[in-house]
């Protein structure tokens, strides 16, 4: 009998989370990247890139529920959606059900992430690729942002850590032209890190996003496939407060979008935003003029 893979995460150096790949499903070195998709007991099929889990099919819904629907359902009346990097597409799945919308545009660098997630990540974004008001274009997202012409209501960064090509992706630079790029009304959030283990990741992001936007914030998930505590998501708008909206009318633009969901609900939603107080203090230091 053949020794069983194991696979090991060491997105933190002093530290390594291996997972047992029960099959190897691909294994490919693109131009950008190690891709490595596999099957493990505990979470179904993982997406390795570079080393570091960006999405499992048992538990992709914490991440993209909260990822797409705090920012769309504080909106209220988003009508674009920009999507940047998010790859394995379980994101833009998430943001279409939101049947008001009339476009998401996703931004992705790597073709051979794409193909390689609908062939066999296929239960977390099938619906995607057969939505009229989905359009997908490979190419770098800074890139895009910069040289693009278009406005939105809502953008979002779902990329790897600022290592690469995603690097750009937590600058000053990038924060300000997606300002340019926003409606009045819109609203950033990205991907931001674990803040016990990456404070570095974390207080830059936050730092670089309040020389951009006048109103900052964070809110936090607990999803398990990112292991060392809450995952972070940076929240950026020139006028729309994270807390603009109550209890009350999160919950009623919940009821009357009609989606089922398995961790989001509009008392999550207000929740999230309640830090503890050293990940409040990491954000109120990274943002202070």
């Amino acid at each position: 009998m053949s020794k069983p893979q194991w696979f090991a995460e060491s997105v933190i150096r002093p530290m390594r989370v291996s997972y047992k790949a029960s099959r190897v499903l691909a294994e490919l070195k693109t131009a950008y990247q190690q891709v490595v998709i596999l099957e493990n007991e505990t979470f179904g099929r993982v997406l390795m890139l570079d080393g570091a889990v960006q999405t499992t099919t048992h538990d992709e819904f914490i991440y993209h529920e909260m990822l797409a629907h705090v920012p769309l359902f504080t909106h209220g009346s988003a009508r674009d959606v920009l999507i940047i990097g998010g790859g394995d597409c379980g994101l833009a799945e998430e943001v279409l059900k939101h049947r008001t919308l009339q476009t998401v545009t996703q931004v992705e660098i790597d073709p051979d992430v794409v193909e390689l997630s609908r062939k066999y990540l296929s239960q977390i974004n099938a619906p995607v690729f057969s939505d009229t008001r989905f359009e997908l274009q490979y190419a770098d997202g800074a890139a895009y942002v910069k040289d693009t012409q278009q406005s939105f209501d809502v953008v979002l960064v779902d990329s790897t850590d600022p290592v690469g090509a995603a690097r750009t992706l937590f600058t000053s630079e990038f924060y300000l032209t997606v300002r340019q790029r926003l409606r009045p009304g819109g609203v950033l959030v990205c991907q931001a890190g674990v803040p016990f283990l990456q404070a570095n990741v974390f207080g830059s992001a936050m730092r670089h996003l309040a020389t951009a936007f006048r109103c900052v914030d964070s809110y936090l998930v607990s999803s398990p496939s990112y292991f060392g505590g809450h995952l972070a998501f940076s929240w950026a708008s020139e006028d729309l407060k994270a807390d603009c909206v109550d209890l009350e009318a999160l919950a009623e633009r919940h009821a009357t979008s009609g989606i089922l969901m398995r961790y989001y609900s509009p008392e999550v939603h207000r929740a999230a935003f309640v830090l503890p107080p050293y990940v409040a203090q990491m954000r109120d230091v990274a943002a202070r003029p």
